[in-house]
């Protein structure tokens, strides 16, 4: 089927900065998958609203309301089978998954991190954390990565990375911002679409 196209999930939590740039990328940085699902963690999620006006599909998991984390995993995997899911994205999705999660899915599910890989990552690493460790470490680059997700926070391999220069006055507000334009919008999609086509060339073998 030459349309055929890698059904995409993406997982927020939040704002949902990163889903609205693989919202942006679709049909010119993301031509071989489709995004078809939102799963946000948070009822309240910006996210949410976001993937509304794109028209996708979005639901919510909420752990503290399904009561167990077995309990939010069997409903976020209910969902992805409804949606025949092929490819997970997690964009800011602030809830670890489960090892017994993780490997039903292997080379399916990946992810960005604000930092380059194996640096300032894994457990208590997210968010503002990770800028407020570099600057205080004095390194002079940072920048983001795409990495496969398994049951290692910030353990998979990696996917693609790009860096971005430390200013001088830098805040970790600052060089958030920064790591997101610079690199986080931009090497998502492009992850997006690399796996997308892999998984589709899988499909056809």
């Amino acid at each position: 089927m030459p349309n055929e196209k890698a059904r995409i999930a993406v997982f927020v939590s939040g704002g949902g900065t990163n889903l609205q740039a693989l919202i942006d990328a679709r049909g010119t940085v993301i031509k071989s998958g489709e995004l078809v699902l939102v799963v946000s963690s948070q009822p309240d999620a910006y996210a949410i609203e976001r993937a509304k006006q794109a028209g996708i599909p979005a639901v919510v998991a909420c752990k503290r309301e399904l009561g167990s984390q077995e309990a939010f995993e069997a409903e976020i995997r209910r969902r992805l089978d409804e949606y025949n899911i092929d490819l997970i994205i997690l964009a800011g999705f602030m809830s670890i998954l489960s090892e017994d999660f993780t490997r039903r899915y292997p080379k399916r599910i990946i992810n960005v991190h604000p930092a380059l890989i194996p640096s300032f990552c894994g457990k208590g690493y997210y968010g503002l954390r990770v800028h407020q460790a570099a600057l205080d470490y004095g390194v002079k680059v940072t920048g983001a990565t795409v990495h496969f997700v398994n049951e290692i926070p910030d353990g998979g391999e990696i996917i693609l990375q790009k860096a971005v220069a430390i200013r001088k006055n830098d805040t970790p507000e600052t060089l958030q911002k920064r790591v997101m334009e610079q690199a986080e919008w931009k090497l998502l999609p492009r992850a997006a679409e690399l796996v997308s086509k892999q998984l589709l060339n899988t499909k056809k073998e």
